[in-house]
């Protein structure tokens, strides 16, 4: 899957999209559910990089050791920024100035049991 679009920056980004909406609200609304019910949330990668205070430390830190910028969208930010982007969230994405083209599907995501397998499976696609 390959969306064209134009940024002057030549640059590679990883783009992270949760399958989650942007707010206060919605962020708040997440938050409990996870709380009560992690197992049923909605979006796999919220569950495995963030913990009960935030973004775990392990990932930020795996972040920080990148030789790529990263980037980080809500679903509903993510289908104004590219709306012919038709892959079920969450997702990830390698960014160009010529492209944007998927790297993990949501289905990928749903099958990393922690957050070292996600780490290893981007790693190796």
């Amino acid at each position: 899957m390959c969306v064209m679009e134009e940024t002057g920056d030549g640059d590679e980004i990883l783009l992270f999209v949760y399958n989650a909406d942007s707010g206060v609200f919605s962020e708040l609304k997440d938050y409990v559910h996870k709380a009560v019910s992690l197992s049923m949330y909605d979006c796999p990668l919220c569950a495995l990089i963030y913990g009960s205070t935030g973004m775990k430390k392990r990932w930020a830190n795996f972040l920080k050791d990148l030789d790529v910028k990263v980037e980080f969208l809500h679903r509903d930010e993510m289908a104004k920024k590219y709306p012919a982007v038709g892959v079920r969230f969450p997702a990830i994405f390698i960014k160009s100035s010529q492209s944007l083209n998927l790297l993990i599907t949501a289905g990928e995501i749903g099958l990393s049991k922690d957050l070292e397998e996600l780490m290893i499976s981007w790693r190796i696609n």
